[in-house]
């Protein structure tokens, strides 16, 4: 039961992360991608005098909705200045454009008023220009009563900041709040979809796929491919247009690659490692100092097993780039025992009880067969090597190699040859003096 509980809480550890990574990125989208193509999406802005709303401009040619509505403030600001000036606004028409209506007070232009503005509003440009110079003129004696006085005038430009911004505040939160949560409501279903895929195919390829880690490639592609389309819909529920967001992503590209780097680096280097395969899961490889079984291959680490019983997370770039000893690659494994023999002993009887008895060991294979070679002729003793081949796993390799240890010990002793045992001998002198004497008396020779 503790084990079930550690595998849950682990899954759960592995989707909250996962879900971190796509709400970061999610983050990053929105923080250097959308803020530039928020004018451009947002199709309206209100104009405000005095925190007041005025009325709502669009965007017109290479001006957008908020630079147009921010110039249009600023006019009529400039026109509060002096506020005997102002007069009862007029609607001219342009020289250059005659579909166009130009809305001016005291000879000064505050808006022109577009063929879009009106198609945007539901009426004729006229109707429209009429409607606007009503509510400049409204707008511009309410706020003119307000500054008669120089402390009136300090009192509505302070009361003007804090409506203003509030004003845009809360209309921001209008336009945004829904968004933000419908978006959030689509990533949550695209997870219930990415999720329920992935459990399905689980299911699903244990009868069909018997290779884990092409199931796992398979798994890992589809649900990453899911989530990538919950992303593009989200931002579309947030009021972003695909192709804006595919442009942002080319022009901020750059500086993602360096934030982003390492993340990438792992990214692909996990797709080439499941789809170039050097090793599979279950496989026991040395990836510079780790050496482990390999139980996960994920798009961003390596999950190794270490024979202690540890689990190893190791980089998928670093893996990738690594030099990679696969130990289990093929189904068998060559493996060597060393073994000192006295001169005294008969050494081609030794080869041939060292190779019967090695061979008789449980887990040494019938072929290859064993070999006995003679390695080194020592000064006090030749060294044997006894070589067979065994299964590549570790458990097996380390069994049989005990195993065929324990056998030769057995038959050399069974057959009379007995092992080195070198006459060793350690003088320890019972008192101090003696040392003191031997002294003295090496350097009465010596003189």
């Amino acid at each position: 039961m503790p084990k079930n509980r550690r595998a849950i809480a682990s899954r759960q550890h592995q989707m909250a992360r996962t879900a971190a990574s796509w709400l970061l990125l999610f983050a990053i989208l929105t923080t250097t991608i959308i803020p530039s193509s928020v004018g451009a999406q947002d199709e309206r802005v209100t104009v405000r005098l005095d925190g007041r709303s005025v009325f709502r401009v669009s965007a017109v040619q290479n001006n957008d909705a908020e630079a147009r509505a921010r110039q249009i403030e600023r006019r009529m600001n400039r026109l509060l200045e002096n506020p005997e000036a102002i007069a009862a606004p007029r609607i001219e028409t342009t020289r250059t454009n005659r579909t166009e209506r130009v809305i001016t007070i005291a000879g000064v232009p505050v808006v022109t008023v577009t063929p879009a503005d009106a198609q945007d509003n539901l009426t004729n440009v006229d109707a429209l220009a009429t409607q606007w110079s009503q509510a400049i003129n409204a707008a511009l004696k309410q706020a003119s009563g307000r500054r008669l006085s120089p402390w009136g005038r300090f009192v509505a430009e302070v009361q003007a900041s804090v409506a203003t911004a509030f004003g845009r505040l809360l209309e921001s939160a209008i336009a945004i709040v829904p968004r933000a949560i419908a978006s959030l409501l689509v990533i949550g279903l695209f997870w219930a979809v990415a999720t329920t895929i992935r459990w399905l195919m689980r299911i699903i390829f244990r009868h069909i796929v018997e290779d884990l880690t092409v199931e796992n490639l398979i798994k890992q592609v589809a649900y990453y491919a899911v989530w990538t389309l919950g992303v593009i819909v989200a931002l579309d529920a947030f009021g972003f247009d695909p192709r804006t967001v595919a442009t942002g992503l080319g022009l901020t590209g750059l500086a993602l690659g360096f934030a982003l780097k390492d993340i990438l680096s792992n990214f692909v280097s996990g797709i080439l490692i499941l789809i170039l395969r050097p090793f599979e899961l279950g496989d026991q490889i040395v990836v510079g100092e780790t050496e482990g079984n390999v139980e996960r291959i994920e798009l961003r680490a390596t999950q190794l097993r270490t024979y202690d019983g540890r689990v190893v997370l190791v980089p998928n770039a670093e893996v990738f780039t690594s030099r990679i000893i696969n130990n289990t690659a093929a189904p068998v494994r060559r493996s060597s025992v060393e073994l000192f023999i006295g001169y005294d002993s008969d050494l081609q009887k030794v080869v041939n009880v060292v190779a019967d008895a090695a061979q008789s060991a449980a887990g040494v294979l019938a072929e290859p067969r064993v070999s006995v070679r003679i390695r080194e002729l020592g000064q006090d003793d030749v060294v044997v090597e006894v070589r067979f081949w065994t299964d590549s796993r570790r458990s097996d390799f380390v069994a049989t190699t005990s195993a065929v240890r324990i056998a030769i010990v057995g038959a050399l002793k069974q057959a009379g040859i007995g092992l080195p045992d070198p006459d060793v001998r350690i003088l320890v002198p019972r008192h101090v003096d003696s040392w003191q004497t031997a002294l003295n008396r090496g350097k009465s020779s010596s003189k």
